[in-house]
């Protein structure tokens, strides 16, 4: 049986610089997978290939058996997967209840025109927002998000943005998730936070979570997995501590000395 997400052969390159250079990976329903490397290791361009955002030159992405290669970032969203990004991209000035709501967006049924002609409590369109309100409060709820619900995104913490950002991924409902240095800027109390709200995700709805994070700490407290990049090229993937110890990662991405 296929693994859920499969990624083969990825390359990828920009003006004459080879970017990712036969990248490959598997990931398993329910499984955390960690991506690791120095800065400039091709971590973020695997991310954009896989969700759409730039267009692998070679290989092949699949989840679920299907082809992803070449679809859009809207379309590889529909086939169930959903991301975060380095740079939180929240609409600061919508508050964390609409920014949840936009992950709603791919399941929406009534268009502007629609609504309008059906305007009302009872509408096909009101009662559908009603169905997406529910879902986005079951997520709020979850990630403990009630006290903010209704600021501002851009009114909050960074920490507490950073859970928006992951409360609107995973209202699209996704089967795998993506997450990008998810626990980057944050406290030690908000990283246990994260890496316990990461694990009952796993459990709750059974996604499959591939990340990546410069926290090794936090990589080996919770990733099942884990694969080394460097210069664009995979150099180890094993266990936490396997991976942590290799030579080659140690040269690499720690700057030790392994010789």
């Amino acid at each position: 049986m296929p693994a859920l997400l499969e990624v083969e052969g990825l390359g990828i390159g920009f003006g004459g610089v080879q970017a990712v250079q036969g990248v490959s990976l598997s990931l398993e329903a329910g499984e955390i997978l960690a991506l690791i490397g120095p800065n400039g290791a091709g971590k973020t361009t695997v991310f954009n290939c896989i969700s759409g955002i730039y267009r692998a030159q070679a290989g092949d992405i699949r989840l679920g058996g299907r082809s992803l290669l070449g679809l859009p970032p809207h379309r590889v969203a529909a086939a169930g997967l959903a991301r975060t990004f380095q740079n939180i991209e929240l609409f600061h000035h919508l508050s964390t209840m609409d920014n949840l709501l936009l992950g709603r967006h791919r399941f929406m049924r009534s268009g502007v025109l629609g609504g309008m002609a059906l305007f009302g409590p009872r509408s096909p369109a009101a009662r559908e927002e009603m169905q997406h309100r529910e879902k986005v409060e079951e997520i709020i709820d979850f990630l403990e998000l009630q006290a903010v619900r209704s600021k501002p995104v851009g009114s909050l913490p960074y920490g507490t943005r950073k859970i928006v950002e992951l409360g609107r991924a995973l209202a699209m409902e996704p089967q795998v998730l993506l997450l990008d240095e998810p626990a980057a800027g944050m406290n030690l109390e908000e990283k246990q936070d994260l890496r316990l709200w990461i694990e009952d995700i796993v459990a709750r709805f059974g996604v499959a979570v591939l990340l990546i994070e410069h926290d090794m700490p936090f990589v080996g407290d919770l990733a099942d997995r884990v694969i080394a990049l460097n210069h664009g090229v995979k150099i180890a993937e094993g266990s936490p501590e396997a991976v942590r110890t290799h030579p080659e990662v140690l040269r690499a991405y720690l700057g030790a000395d392994a010789a």
